[in-house]
């Protein structure tokens, strides 16, 4: 989603914990656009004031928003901990609200912005083994329609992504699980999982001025899986 937004002309700040995050602003940069990188976990709301003063010191406003963030823990309910709930719906829910309300009192400055939440299927079903992922992205589902009701009117479309099964790092286990992985692409109606590069259009569009009416709606990006 980084390098789509670059390349449709977007300057970037990209935010993970991981050194990856460093490769990524350097394939920004090679796209001919400018790019920070800022390696910070948001487990914590701490480093939420850096983000934000960084882009600003960096490009002087902030006009999209991503929240993108995201872990999981696999456990049956009847065994999951408090350790685990806790760390997923920190980084999952928390972070993202209080990210975007740091992002949104900027942006109501200039009248203007996008906040595109990652939301996931299950924001629409319980899921197996991952309670906390459920309840975490059944709440961003919430709280993009609830923060699309207050910054409507200060110019700032609030929408969210539901990403299908993507083949990434946080799905390895499942699709190492021959079982799980079959019974998954049975029910994809396209044939496949879905890959990053998947969810670039989706992301530019709901950046753009072309979806400046649209406002707290969850779209999902699932190869048809909801529709099965």
């Amino acid at each position: 989603m980084a390098l789509g937004l670059a390349q449709a002309g977007a300057d970037v700040v990209v935010v993970a914990s991981s050194d990856k995050v460093h490769e990524t602003a350097a394939n920004i940069r090679k796209l001919g656009r400018k790019s920070v990188a800022i390696q910070a976990d948001l487990g914590s709301t701490e480093p939420i004031p850096q983000i934000i003063n960084t882009t600003l010191a960096e490009f002087g406003k902030l006009d999209i928003l991503v929240n993108c963030a995201g872990i999981i823990r696999r456990a049956p309910a009847a065994d999951f901990s408090e350790k685990d709930w806790d760390e997923v719906m920190n980084i999952n829910l928390k972070s993202l609200f209080f990210i975007s309300q740091a992002a949104a009192r900027e942006m109501m400055k200039q009248r203007k912005g996008k906040i595109i939440n990652i939301a996931s299927l299950l924001s629409f079903q319980g899921g197996i083994l991952v309670p906390s992922y459920t309840a975490a992205k059944s709440g961003v589902a919430g709280l993009t329609k609830a923060l699309a009701n207050e910054w409507a009117e200060h110019g700032i479309n609030v929408n969210a992504i539901a990403p299908g099964y993507m083949a990434t790092e946080m799905t390895d286990a499942l699709q190492q699980d021959a079982d799980r992985a079959g019974s998954i692409l049975a029910r994809i109606p396209q044939g496949r999982w879905g890959t990053p590069e998947d969810m670039q259009g989706t992301a530019v569009f709901l950046a753009s001025d072309a979806a400046s009416y649209l406002q707290g709606q969850v779209i999902a990006v699932d190869g048809g899986w909801l529709g099965r």
